[in-house]
């Protein structure tokens, strides 16, 4: 089941806050700045970073930072991070969560330098 449309516009504002807070200054957005993609039907968001590619700088790279996959059976968000190896994997440390606000607090303490390096 997807994720509803008040459930979308309320996942944007909880992210739209958490970048503005907690990403890259405003000043140098035309060189890093964050954003995120909620996807309804597979019950995910997922946070990256947005630069200018090296060898052509008219195109962005998106970089991923952290990916939360809702499980409406379960009641709760997985949380998971991306390895060297260009794969998620599960955030063992805590792996899953009640609620997206929760997610986003364990992205902001980054306890195991997992999503941020």
């Amino acid at each position: 089941m997807a994720i509803s449309e008040f459930e979308q516009h309320r996942y944007e504002k909880l992210l739209q806050d958490f970048c503005k807070e907690h990403g890259p200054q405003p000043h140098i957005h035309d060189k890093l700045k964050w954003g995120y993609e909620i996807d309804s039907k597979k019950q995910t968001v997922e946070l990256f970073e947005i630069r200018p590619n090296f060898m052509e700088p008219s195109q962005k790279v998106h970089t991923p930072i952290a990916k939360a996959r809702y499980v409406k059976s379960q009641k709760q968000w997985n949380i998971y991070w991306m390895k060297g190896n260009g794969k998620w994997v599960l955030y063992e440390p805590c792996p899953s969560l009640g609620f997206l606000e929760d997610f986003l607090k364990v992205l902001k303490e980054d306890a195991y330098n997992c999503f941020f390096g």
